[in-house]
């Protein structure tokens, strides 16, 4: 009798979960975004090429009360060396993302790689989309596009992220639907910390709290490798590497080889 009353329990102890990880990512999914922002055809939605059944689009967005200018710079070192402004702990090993303008941090370019994919668009201070071309996850091979596109508005900026993807294989609905809760309790933070440090901190270049060590993964534990081959974070960690190579086989970085061939 009571272990049948523990497996009561339990059941439903799971069903309330599911039932508010369900909830909650339907009240993320769009949070801060207009019915046109969600409407707004970007350009990894084109990259998502194919009639799927388990595409998934999740648009956020936010006002900032900065000029694009300052906004964007931090925009442009975001998983490039100076972390995620997320949940610290879930996804930057505990280190504190960088609550400044980095100064080591080149400028993006196409082929930039990191754990989110490579650099597949960029346009200087407005967009930049990442692309996984298909990566492995609990069975399925999944695509996934990161758009992220900033303009004026009243006064200030308007910042629109969307996480889009699409799932072959194995589970890709159960996969999706996993994914979607994850990006959403890190996603509206991410979106929070960079207005924090935007209109906290402006376009300041050094932190006297927390200055700049000259480590590669002073803000950053997953690994960074850039179009030039430079490299920050810890290498191995995540699948920088990897996409490193993708971006290569994409035509849109050379490799080391063909450099010296050139040279």
């Amino acid at each position: 009798m009571l272990v049948l009353q523990l497996l009561i329990a339990a059941g439903a102890l799971l069903v309330i979960v599911v039932t508010a990880a369900v909830v909650f990512t339907r009240r993320t999914m769009h949070w801060g975004a207009t019915p046109a922002e969600r409407a707004r055809r970007m350009p990894g939605d084109e990259y998502l090429t194919g009639d799927s059944p388990t595409l998934v689009a999740m648009t956020r967005a936010v006002t900032i009360d900065a000029p694009p200018e300052t906004v964007w710079p931090w925009l442009a070192q975001l998983g490039r060396g100076a972390g995620w402004y997320s949940v610290e702990r879930l996804d930057n090993g505990g280190k504190m993302s960088a609550r400044h303008i980095v100064s080591w941090i080149p400028a993006p370019r196409l082929g930039d790689a990191s754990t989110i994919g490579y650099l597949r668009r960029v346009v200087p201070g407005r967009e930049l989309t990442w692309w996984v071309s298909g990566a492995p996850w609990l069975g399925s091979s999944t695509r996934l596009a990161m758009d992220i596109q900033l303009s004026p508005a009243d006064g200030g900026s308007r910042l629109v992220i969307r996480i889009s993807g699409d799932a072959t294989g194995g589970m890709p609905r159960l996969l999706l639907a996993v994914f979607r809760f994850i990006d959403s309790v890190m996603a509206w933070r991410q979106l929070l910390g960079i207005k924090r440090r935007v209109e906290r901190y402006g376009a300041r270049t050094a932190d006297p709290q927390h200055p700049e060590s000259g480590a590669r993964d002073q803000y950053q534990l997953y690994e960074v490798v850039y179009a030039s081959g430079e490299q920050a974070g810890v290498p191995g960690k995540e699948h920088g590497r990897r996409w490193h190579r993708a971006a290569i086989e994409a035509g849109l970085i050379h490799s080391p080889d063909e450099v010296r061939a050139g040279e």
